[in-house]
């Protein structure tokens, strides 16, 4: 596995890939609990169309858009691999600020010049906030969700597995990314590192998936079994269900990503990242007996939730143990905000 163009790759199961007649793209998506692959799906995107003709054109094309306003930016230092990732002191190794994008851009561009290029990463940079007609002049129909619109710019990187609530369309703009992708239950196979310090807001897997150490990570050959893979070319795009996790290449010198977030559920209903957060604070630690009550009432209210629940209480007395209005999930948040600034 040393080799990032190695064969482990090779023998991988390959993400399945999907027909797109040009209509219907929401159709699709409705409902699809596995990950898939839709190759040429943006292929007439001007931005794609100026990244087959260089990185620079690329470049150009997005100054262009872009809005004169901070960018943030993640650095490698010299000799970087394109990982980020912890140190050895499980600090991060590269440095995050923020600049303008013409700057960040001549500083790749002098990278190229010198045969020096470092590792550059602008990660999840959303369209609207920092570009003018870029989603405009490079869309996607989607149907009925009101996606999150992101663009990722960087250099060679590698970007540890990790997971996402939100559903993601993912397209390859420039240059090339390899996903390699996870079902939901493999967690406990990829040696998942602390939920409160990541390298960009998600926790990862700590196994390399370039040098993977089985010694101290035994599981992952487990989870390679379960693994799907795929590279994408400009044009392409892929779909990546909710709670998959998902290693990301860009395996090129310079590489753009445009993706969209959207959830299934309303806007309004509560991340269940933070629930876990909470029950890490207020549950984990107690005493056995009282963490298997709790994992009981767990059951009951929340994972079970059955007649058994309402069933003995007036329909107009069962406030948020009925199904959640927006005005009932706004007095529970009001209420949990009370309670947590205690």
């Amino acid at each position: 596995m040393a080799d990032r163009d190695g064969p482990i790759y090779d023998r991988l199961a390959r993400v399945p890939e999907r027909e797109w007649s040009g209509a219907g793209l929401d159709s699709l998506l409705d409902d699809a609990r596995e990950p898939f692959v839709l190759r040429g799906l943006v292929a007439d995107w001007p931005l794609v169309a100026a990244a087959k003709c260089s990185a620079r054109d690329v470049r150009r094309y997005l100054l262009d858009h872009a809005r004169d306003r901070p960018f943030m930016v993640s650095i490698g230092p010299p000799g970087h691999d394109g990982r980020l990732f912890y140190d050895h002191d499980m600090a991060m190794n590269f440095r995050a600020g923020t600049g303008k994008l013409a700057d960040i851009f001549a500083g790749i561009d002098k990278g190229e010049q010198l045969g020096d290029i470092r590792t550059v990463y602008l990660a999840s940079i959303d369209i609207p906030t920092h570009f003018d007609g870029l989603d405009e002049a490079n869309p996607v129909d989607l149907g009925a969700p009101d996606p999150l619109k992101s663009i990722w710019i960087g250099t060679r990187t590698r970007i540890a597995a990790h997971n996402d609530f939100p559903d993601n369309l993912a397209c390859c703009a420039a240059g090339r990314r390899r996903f390699t992708l996870f079902p939901p239950d493999q967690f406990r196979n990829l040696y998942l590192g602390p939920i409160d310090h990541t390298p960009a807001g998600r926790v990862v897997s700590m196994v390399d998936f370039d040098a993977p150490d089985l010694a101290a990570h035994p599981r992952f050959v487990e989870a390679m079994a379960h693994a799907l893979t795929v590279e994408l070319e400009p044009g392409d795009a892929i779909f990546i269900p909710s709670m998959w996790w998902h290693h990301v290449e860009g395996l090129a010198d310079f590489n753009i990503l445009v993706n969209y977030w959207w959830r299934r559920t309303p806007a309004w209903l509560g991340q269940p990242q933070e629930a876990l957060n909470h029950a890490i604070l207020a549950i984990r630690d107690l005493p056995p007996g009282d963490k298997a009550i709790w994992r009981d009432l767990f059951d009951h209210y929340v994972f079970e939730n059955d007649g058994g629940v309402t069933d003995h209480i007036p329909e107009s007395a069962r406030s948020i143990l009925a199904p959640l209005t927006p005005e009932t999930a706004g007095r529970l948040r009001a209420f949990l905000l009370r309670t947590l600034s205690r």
